[in-house]
């Protein structure tokens, strides 16, 4: 179901947020989605003069027009709108999640935190959104290629429905593949005492293998037009899903605890295409909505 704000995106001006906003009507155009571009502005140094916040908000109103113009002349979007709030911007997106099908970021902005490998906004959002969120990575402060490559869904031991949803969702929005990656260290095995552990890599992965098979069948049979890769690595979750996001169009990674850690840290600060992060809220709203169908 369509929520009332659609596909959000964060815009401040930015290069990195002109990729986003890119990204954002890529994601709403073809689903006839709203699309509502957001920004938020602060005062930065402590009591404000008189009239000089004033002028800041007109400021920032003009970068905001400037994003929602961009979108109206550059798409066949319907229905785009313009949200500007004083306060902090991970606030205002993380509020927005809460009635939006989808969140979009880039990976760095104006504020104080440009300098850094990743926002923090971007972490905010991805962490705490009640909604998938997409941190549009790239190489650098340029337009975000055409990539053709297929979606890539990091698989994690007991992945949930929603990131499954999404990933297979966009690879069939995008008409490409999905390669489905889930890896694991082999557990050490001796064959005596007198010989040192090795690892059981037949075994792993043979388990994993058929894991996988078993998890993705009901959505191979749900969109069978997705073509579907898989790919089992006997080694860490954060190496296999590095080396398969080298030619990926999307990283998909979720994420079921508060705090981020492991495959979506690292896919966030590293992985050179855009990701998108399926979060706890975001899984908790998911099962929330399935119960109230229910």
């Amino acid at each position: 179901m369509t929520k009332p704000h659609g596909v959000v995106v964060g815009y401040d001006g930015s290069d990195f947020a002109m990729q986003a906003l890119d990204w954002a009507m890529d994601e709403a155009e073809p689903r006839r989605l709203p699309l509502t571009v957001a920004h938020a502005w602060e005062w930065p140094y402590g009591t404000a003069a008189p009239g000089a916040k004033e002028h800041l908000r007109k400021a920032a109103e003009h970068v905001l027009e400037h994003g929602a113009h961009r979108a109206r002349a550059s798409s066949s979007i319907g229905d785009v709108r313009a949200e500007l709030r004083e306060g902090p911007a991970a606030d205002l997106l993380i509020e927005l999640s809460g009635r939006a099908d989808l969140v979009v970021v880039g990976s760095r902005g104006l504020g104080r935190v440009a300098t850094t490998l990743l926002g923090s906004v971007a972490v905010q959002v991805a962490r705490h959104a009640a909604c998938p969120v997409v941190v549009v990575r790239g190489p650098g402060p340029l337009p975000v290629s055409g990539r053709r490559g297929p979606v890539v869904l990091a698989l994690g031991e007991e992945p949930h429905d929603a990131e499954l949803a999404f990933a297979f969702g966009e690879a069939e929005l995008r008409q490409v593949p999905l390669l489905a990656v889930h890896a694991k260290t082999p557990p050490l095995m001796a064959w005596g005492p007198a010989m040192a552990p090795v690892p059981d890599v037949e075994a792993t992965v043979q388990a994993g293998e058929q894991a996988m098979t078993e998890r993705l069948a009901p959505w191979r049979s749900a969109h069978p037009g997705v073509r579907v890769e898989t790919r089992f690595a006997a080694c860490s979750p954060v190496e296999a899903v590095q080396a398969a996001a080298g030619t990926a169009s999307l990283l998909v990674v979720g994420h079921g605890a508060a705090r981020l850690g492991g495959v979506p840290k690292a896919a966030l600060r590293h992985a050179p295409c855009p990701v998108a992060v399926v979060g706890a809220a975001s899984i908790t709203a998911a099962g929330e909505r399935l119960n109230a169908r229910a």
